[in-house]
């Protein structure tokens, strides 16, 4: 059995899953895929990895930057002095999940933030004049071909997206095109290393690792990736019951997109979604050493 012949018994109304690799060979390919790739899906929180992507070629362009400190007088929330963009994209500015100010200091805790990503958003359309959306499309969207990728709300959770789409951004996080090399590197690199925090709908982790947008695997357990993915490994789940990791150590990706809320089968999902990563990393070290 194939690994992605697992996601055909998951107990959801659609899904679509593709493994993406550049194991063996220079570019990016699909390994193999499942479902139907052009049937859009709500990327719930996926959307967060794609807004953060959007945060740093803005970053690279030179109309943000990552540690000046943001003026709190053009945000329409309350944010701590010193607040930063680094802050906001690694959960550490001490914003609620859903809020208009911080409920922890600056730094010290790994809140996770619907909030502080879209402030992320509203600090790009402030510093560029261009609406989120459009900087999106013309950033990332496009140059990449997701062309059936849309946001229809919240930067931090109301994109939707086709299988297709997610396998060309699985490509460009294997191998970067759109932003340079040591800004990819921060970007899956752990951010104000060693604080904890909670993970929605997984648990309590010390430390809680988590890049520029990505979560990090490093050491937690139990974990919704594979017990193979190296600790490298970085990507997001979400709550339309949708998940992505990238694992640079063998250069494969892996996204399955559902439609049933993650609420719904949360304890199952983690443990069908870790055991379809151990499944892949099995299948891509296999037909590596087959070759």
């Amino acid at each position: 059995m194939g690994a992605l012949d697992r996601v055909t018994t998951w107990p959801v109304p659609n899904c679509a899953a593709a493994i993406v690799t550049a194991r063996d060979q220079q570019t990016p390919t699909t390994f193999a895929s499942t479902g139907d790739s052009s049937l859009p899906f709500r990327l719930a929180s996926l959307s967060k990895v794609i807004t953060s992507l959007t945060a740093l070629i803005a970053v690279e362009e030179g109309s943000l930057t990552l540690d000046e400190p943001v003026d709190p007088a053009i945000c329409s929330i309350t944010i701590h002095d010193g607040t930063t963009l680094r802050h906001l994209l690694a959960h550490a500015s001490g914003l609620p999940f859903n809020g208009e100010s911080p409920i922890s200091a600056l730094g010290r805790r790994r809140i996770y933030s619907n909030t502080g990503i879209e402030l992320a958003a509203d600090l790009i359309t402030s510093a560029t004049g261009i609406s989120f959306s459009d900087y999106l499309n013309e950033a990332v969207l496009e140059p990449l071909g997701m062309s059936s990728t849309e946001l229809r709300g919240s930067p931090a959770f109301a994109m939707w997206s086709t299988l297709d789409d997610m396998a060309l951004l699985i490509s460009e996080f294997i191998q970067p095109r759109l932003i340079s090399e040591p800004t990819h590197n921060d970007f899956i690199s752990e951010q104000f290393e060693g604080i904890s925090g909670t993970i929605p709908g997984l648990g309590r982790f010390e430390p809680c690792p988590w890049g520029l947008g990505a979560e990090l695997r490093g050491s937690k357990k139990p974990h919704w990736t594979g017990s193979h993915n190296d600790p490298s490994t970085f990507g997001h789940f979400g709550g339309a019951g949708t998940m992505m990791w990238i694992d640079p150590a063998i250069a494969t990706g892996v996204v399955a997109l559902t439609d049933r809320p993650f609420d719904e089968w949360g304890n199952e999902a983690i443990l069908l979604w870790s055991e379809l990563s151990d499944a892949v990393i099995d299948d891509i070290l296999h037909i590596g050493a087959a070759s």
